[in-house]
């Protein structure tokens, strides 16, 4: 029986008449993916670059969120092409490559998600979940469709080049990641500071102008909204593990005396 796949991000920022709010998965959790995936939000974001995810923890988590409404992506831990190749054929339609700084970086990422002659994509469909084991019409002649690509900029040099990274033919959508961006500016930890907020504001104006989607990730509500009110398609807005590390805190404020948790906070 033919296999029908779900709408990829490109898809949903096409029909999409306002930003697109999402959140970051980064517990290596199962059933907290399924959790936040039907919580009501747009998109969520499986990280495999800095949490602890490997193939086995996100097919689960695809697996999970396949039952919800909602736009699911991973982000993988490198450009490396054989890592994106695993990922895609785990049933990833939907892939954001971290530390994109030049057109050529965006070029082999597009490579790395196509299939030859267009890229360098290995060929194992018919083993694999991305084309339900063949049973998706015509998979490999329609692979463009199925998955669509984001690629992050996150270095002051990568923003130089913004509008060059964007007008690559194949790339669906940048992100720009304020922290490190800050770093790679000297401003470690310092997102709001306005020289970043300005880089960021930089690439938005970039992106528009190449006609390609642009997000940011941005957990401080104000600088969300001021985000989108300069033009971010999609937005990430928080974190499965800072929302229950926050939720946790404020249970604890509230039943526990300040003393007793003073004590307990070095063991």
């Amino acid at each position: 029986m033919p296999f029908r796949l779900s709408p990829t991000l490109r898809d949903a920022l096409a029909q999409a008449d306002r930003p697109l709010a999402g959140m970051w998965v980064c517990s290596g959790s199962p059933l907290v993916a399924e959790i936040c995936a039907g919580a009501g939000l747009d998109w969520i974001l499986i990280d495999m670059e800095h949490s602890p995810n490997g193939l086995e923890s996100v097919l689960a988590q695809l697996q999970a969120t396949a039952a919800s409404p909602v736009t699911t992506l991973v982000r993988v831990p490198t450009a490396d092409p054989v890592v994106i190749k695993q990922v895609l054929d785990l049933g990833a339609q939907n892939v954001i490559v971290p530390m994109v700084s030049s057109v050529a970086e965006a070029e082999a990422a597009v490579r790395a998600v196509r299939y030859p002659p267009r890229g360098v994509r290995g060929v194992g469909s018919a083993l694999a979940r991305s084309a339900r084991w063949n049973r998706v019409d015509d998979y490999l002649a329609d692979a463009d469709e199925h998955v669509s690509l984001v690629v992050q900029i996150e270095t002051a040099t990568a923003v130089e080049a913004a509008a060059g990274i964007a007008a690559v033919d194949g790339v669906d959508g940048v992100f720009v990641g304020p922290s490190d961006l800050a770093a790679s500016m000297g401003l470690l930890g310092q997102q709001p500071h306005p020289e970043v907020v300005a880089a960021v504001r930089r690439v938005l104006a970039d992106a528009q102008s190449a006609g390609t989607p642009v997000g940011v990730n941005a957990f401080d509500p104000a600088l969300a909204r001021d985000y989108a009110e300069a033009g971010a398609d999609f937005l990430l807005v928080g974190a499965d593990v800072a929302l229950l590390a926050r939720g946790s805190e404020a249970l604890a404020a509230a039943w526990v005396p300040e003393a007793d948790r003073t004590a307990r906070a070095g063991y």
